[in-house]
């Protein structure tokens, strides 16, 4: 029986980790942009609406990445009533407190306590995430959660970077493209921004991996 049963489990696990890495990525992804989005909004143009308009974006993008979490665990707890908007918020919450600290206090002590203090809030945020995904609360790995909020605010250590650094480019040759001429720049935003999206599907694809094995 249990040779019979092995290919069924295979194909099981199998497909388990192609839908942990595809939510992954698409939780990674709208991680990414609605971050990305309200960063640059944040650190460029500080006027009332970008403020308002960047918010917004943070709170869209913590809602639809919560959906996805649910979607994928099958929690009706997450999907229905405020649970999932309250942990949204507290995301949201967490990543306007670690901008405003690392820039009250400023360099270097600043940027170090901020990303120390949101690495602890995206943990927790986590953490009460995975147990509301779940009938029971009861989890074997208790710091389960700390090594994505941990990648997350490495992530965005590698945005304030590059955000603070001086100003450098690096720029292409000039690339023939018809009858015009392209330049390609590199700016050190864009590879903080790049890197931000790579740690943040790292760590979402942690998540999902703990999350499908439980």
């Amino acid at each position: 029986m249990s040779v019979l049963r092995q290919p069924d489990v295979l194909g099981r696990t199998r497909r388990q980790h192609v839908l942990g890495a595809t939510a992954a990525l698409s939780a990674g992804a709208v991680e990414a942009v609605s971050v990305g989005v309200w960063f640059v909004l944040a650190v460029g143009s500080r006027t009332a609406t970008t403020a308002l308009i960047g918010v917004v974006v943070l709170v869209g993008g913590a809602l639809l990445r919560a959906r996805v979490v649910a979607a994928v665990v099958g929690s009706r707890r997450l999907r229905r009533g405020p649970r999932w908007l309250g942990l949204s918020l507290v995301a949201t919450a967490g990543w306007i407190c670690w901008l405003l600290l690392a820039e009250t206090v400023g360099s270097p002590v600043g940027p170090i306590v901020a990303t120390a203090l949101l690495g602890a809030v995206l943990s927790a945020q986590f953490a009460l995430e995975q147990a509301a995904c779940r009938s029971r609360s009861a989890d074997p790995d208790r710091l389960a959660a700390v090594v994505p909020g941990l990648l997350l605010a490495i992530g965005a250590g590698l945005l304030l970077w590059s955000a603070q650094v001086p100003d450098w480019a690096i720029d292409s040759p000039p690339l023939p493209l018809g009858v015009a001429t392209v330049v390609v720049r590199i700016e050190p935003l864009q590879l903080g921004l790049l890197g931000f999206g790579v740690l943040a599907i790292c760590a979402h694809q942690r998540r999902f991996q703990r999350l499908l094995e439980a």
